[in-house]
């Protein structure tokens, strides 16, 4: 079962931006990384912190929020993050 991002909300920082998405992804409560290596544990966070372009992310209920690297650009990132959500599947669950 994936998620449906329903809209991408712009943030006051260019390099962030809001997904709201369904269902919520947030189970295991709210959680944020800043480096891989802290998401190895969470299936889900590893997954969007392996998009290319993608700095941080902070999953929240009923939305994640994506910081990508000042050179990557949003199309692409946006992109890749939504299809990765829409193709969600988890042993774990969403």
């Amino acid at each position: 079962m994936g998620y449906t991002v329903t809209e991408f909300v712009a943030t006051p920082n260019p390099n962030a931006i809001k997904c709201i998405v369904s269902p919520s992804p947030s189970p295991a409560g709210p959680r944020g990384y800043t480096r891989p290596e802290q998401a190895r544990e969470d299936p889900l966070g590893a997954a969007l912190m392996a998009v290319p372009g993608v700095s941080n992310i902070l999953i929240h209920d009923g939305w994640i929020t994506i910081g990508k690297t000042k050179d990557a650009p949003w199309k692409q990132v946006r992109h890749d993050v939504a299809a990765l959500l829409k193709n969600w599947s988890s042993p774990d669950g969403p």
